[in-house]
């Protein structure tokens, strides 16, 4: 979980606070504009997640330690866990109002903060909403990335998930218009762009035509040639489209990292799970895409201590990860929602889900340190994010030895590593961006 809050110029006096996913982040940039716009001042702004129990507790946290910082600040709370859980919140001395997701997205919403009409919950049904609100960004915060939203909600029902509820039904932003933002961000002087939603694979409901995730890769390559990098943020590979294949082995503009919802590596536990995909599916589709393009470094999100997991079931999610060849884990202890089925299924000590998460992350760092040391040598091309450190293709952190504004891509050889990065040198600047 990231705790993000964007930078207030001393005119707005407008902090967001980001909890959460990459979409969390895009969406944060959206609310500091909108809010910035409608002249408020002295207003902190936190953007909540709800994908776990302990993501709900930690945003009360946050907010707590938030107003104690900014005792003369009116605080906002929005997000998933507002959506979900609005009087919660609002029960809270430190919080002034609550919105929800869709009206997080609505200028309109700020501009009435104005007007004290005693309002202190604005949270609409989410299941409602069948469009997704597109916001136009020129500027992140950083000149190296950029994120795009391409896509909200969700129409599947894992059994440990809240977020459908969150975020409401999957809908899809007109490609046109993610072509045009993509331009308008390459215009503005971003090398990368990364596509960012809900369930993204899932990209074209909604929409008329046969639309997909990977007819819209093709079409932002094709009609944005200036664009040096695309990304994907998180993928169910279950959903993943014959064009997006042809894209990921065709496009070398599109980065060989792909991060996967895999969960578990136990076909019983996805069963369970109400997953869509078998452990020979997930195995399969690495295998696949590896021979396709054989520089891909997969991530995964894993669950631990999923309930009714036994040691044998939690053996095979440790094995998954060698199976599939992941080099970055993203692991959950699992945490119960309440009002998902998960929650009413037996569970596994909490002492046990601690210690299964500890050795999935230790052997998603033995894997992450294995890949790093076959670097060493290699030569790569890496985007600067900030002064001295660097992102490869594949998404591995690499430090430099002397410096470059972020936002340039380097030529550069991997000279070591240590820890999570790599360390490199640069060759020459390949693009003056």
């Amino acid at each position: 979980m990231s705790n993000a809050p964007s930078q207030p110029s001393a005119r707005s006096r407008v902090r967001v606070v980001t909890l959460g996913c990459r979409l969390n982040a895009f969406e944060s940039e959206a609310i500091r504009r909108y809010a910035t716009a409608a002249g408020l001042r002295e207003t902190v702004i936190v953007n909540t997640c709800a994908v776990t129990a302990e993501a709900v507790r930690q945003s009360g946290q946050t907010i707590r330690k938030l107003k104690r910082e900014n005792p003369a600040a009116r605080l906002v709370v929005t997000g998933c866990a507002a959506q979900v859980e609005p009087q919660r919140f609002a029960d809270m001395p430190e919080v002034d109002r609550v919105i929800g997701n869709s009206e997080k997205m609505d200028a309109h919403t700020y501009r009435g903060f104005g007007r004290d009409d005693g309002q202190r919950i604005s949270v609409n049904d989410i299941r409602a909403v069948r469009e997704t609100a597109h916001a136009l960004m020129d500027g992140f915060g950083s000149r190296a990335r950029a994120f795009v939203q391409v896509q909200n909600g969700c129409d599947h029902r894992c059994t440990f998930c809240i977020i459908p509820y969150g975020r409401g039904p999957s809908r899809s932003v007109p490609a046109g218009e993610v072509v045009a933002s993509v331009r308008h961000l390459v215009d503005a002087g971003y090398p990368e762009v990364v596509l960012t939603g809900v369930d993204i694979t899932d990209y074209g409901s909604g929409l008329p035509g046969e639309m997909t995730l990977g007819k819209l890769v093709r079409q932002i390559l094709r009609h944005v040639p200036q664009l040096q990098r695309l990304r994907l943020s998180s993928i169910d590979q279950v959903e993943v489209d014959t064009h997006l294949l042809r894209a990921i082995a065709e496009e070398p503009r599109l980065m060989p990292h792909l991060h996967l919802s895999l969960q578990a590596g136990d076909n019983l536990t996805l069963k369970r799970m109400q997953r869509r995909h078998s452990r020979a599916d997930a195995v399969a589709f690495c295998a696949t895409v590896r021979q396709l393009r054989p520089d891909v470094v997969f991530g995964a999100d894993l669950i631990a201590g999923f309930p009714t997991e036994t040691e044998d079931m939690f053996a095979r999610s440790i094995d998954l990860v060698d199976d599939c060849g992941l080099v970055f884990l993203h692991v959950f202890p699992f945490s119960a929602r309440p009002g998902t089925p998960a929650a009413r299924m037996p569970q596994v000590a909490r002492a046990m889900v601690k210690e299964r998460a500890g050795r999935l992350r230790q052997k998603g760092a033995a894997v992450l340190s294995r890949y790093l040391e076959a670097q060493v040598g290699r030569e790569v091309e890496a985007l600067m994010e900030r002064d001295q450190v660097g992102r490869t293709p594949g998404f591995a952190e690499m430090v430099f030895t002397s410096s470059a504004p972020a936002g340039r891509l380097l030529a550069a050889r991997v000279t070591g590593c240590s820890g999570r990065q790599l360390q490199g040198e640069a060759l020459a600047p390949t693009f003056a961006s």
